[in-house]
């Protein structure tokens, strides 16, 4: 990397080195405005920056925001969205069938009993294909693009706008990533959904897939694209934004250490906590979305008015919500714990949190 884009970067890598040139003590400054020394001046004050920063680790290898940084949080991003979307396949299943046919499945335990009567304990993991293969492809530009489009919109703000306006800098990243993320995802959504919930349409992904472009072309794939906007954007936006925002607090608030004295088991269980909390949060804006996701991939000709006319404005808000809302909770708590695991286990630090070091204005280096 250039020298000058180096230090005109938002978090400067001298951050993360072991050298001791430029060097500061971390302990001497609190959260808030820093002030520098300045051979010119006798003391510069700068704001923080919105993007967290890391202690050195022992053993670290990626530098923050090269592009193996971003690689692993691909990586990471791949790994916790198709493990845990596979993994609650059976919950997936019957909210599903819920939100189409609720006069057969009229609740979470009945659901499974019919699903089980009709087709057994192998009919519990119907669309496990297409669902590991899009969530996991979904996840990987989810996760990734995230990363990068937080950094760009902070290193686009500069420092001082970028910790002023840093909730405004997390919904744009993540409203970024997902419109990116779901392009990925709609392909194997829309097997997915039909495998679930129409009986004797495919047994899977690899004769569900062909049989819907060989009825529909390929655009078929992406009929449910805006409405899985529609319920992703919103989701993902408060899934990343409310996450951010939680474990901030709960370092500042609850845990008895800042988060750079905490033991790596206790980062990943405030991880965990905060993934659930905006796990919850998700599933009440998003479901709405979700509904319409579900009846426009299941019928071949239905559009959103026909869906709010047979489902009605309070159903559309509230079937199949509270299983919904157990799902996505478990689900985003798990993501998270597992995304920031893997970024733990390369040597990056975990996700959100940490008091941010300070930005020094690039004029400051060159002293």
């Amino acid at each position: 990397m250039p020298e000058n884009s180096s230090r005109q970067a938002l978090i400067p890598n001298y951050l993360y080195s072991t050298s001791t040139k430029n060097s500061f003590d971390l302990e001497k400054y609190s959260n808030g405005i820093r002030t520098f020394p300045s051979s010119s001046s006798g003391s510069t004050t700068v704001p923080y920056s919105v993007v967290a920063a890391s202690p050195n680790e022992p053993g670290r290898k990626i530098q923050m925001y090269s592009p193996s940084y971003f690689a692993a949080c691909t990586v990471g991003g791949s790994l916790c969205c198709g493990i845990t979307h596979m993994a609650v396949t059976p919950l997936d299943l019957v909210k599903c069938n819920m939100q189409i046919d609720p006069a057969k499945y009229k609740s979470i335990s009945s659901g499974f009993g019919v699903l089980y009567r009709e087709q057994g304990v192998r009919g519990f993991f119907r669309g496990w294909a297409p669902t590991l293969l899009g969530y996991s492809a979904q996840g990987a530009c989810k996760y990734g693009f995230y990363e990068f489009f937080k950094k760009y919109y902070s290193d686009l703000a500069g420092p001082e706008n970028a910790v002023k306006y840093k909730t405004l800098i997390y919904l744009a990243g993540s409203a970024s990533a997902e419109v990116i993320a779901d392009v990925a995802l709609c392909p194997m959504e829309a097997v997915k959904v039909r495998v679930q919930t129409q009986p004797g349409f495919a047994r899977g992904l690899t004769d569900g897939l062909p049989k819907i472009i060989r009825a529909e072309g390929y655009g078929g794939l992406y009929k449910g694209l805006v409405p899985l906007w529609g319920r992703q954007i919103p989701y993902t936006m408060m899934k990343f934004t409310s996450f951010e925002t939680i474990v901030e607090n709960i370092y500042k608030h609850v845990t008895p250490k800042p988060k750079d004295e905490c033991s790596k088991s206790m980062q990943l269980s405030v991880s965990v906590a905060g993934g659930y909390i905006a796990g919850v949060l998700c599933a009440i804006v998003s479901h709405p979305a979700d509904n319409l996701v579900s009846f426009l991939n299941n019928a071949k000709d239905a559009t959103v008015a026909d869906v709010v006319k047979k489902m009605g404005v309070v159903g559309l808000f509230t079937r199949g919500l509270p299983l919904r809302i157990f799902m996505i909770g478990t689900l985003s708590a798990a993501q998270w714990g597992i995304y920031d695991a893997f970024k733990v286990f390369v040597g990056l630090p975990s996700t959100g949190g940490a008091p941010p070091l300070p930005t020094p204005c690039p004029e400051l280096m060159k002293a």
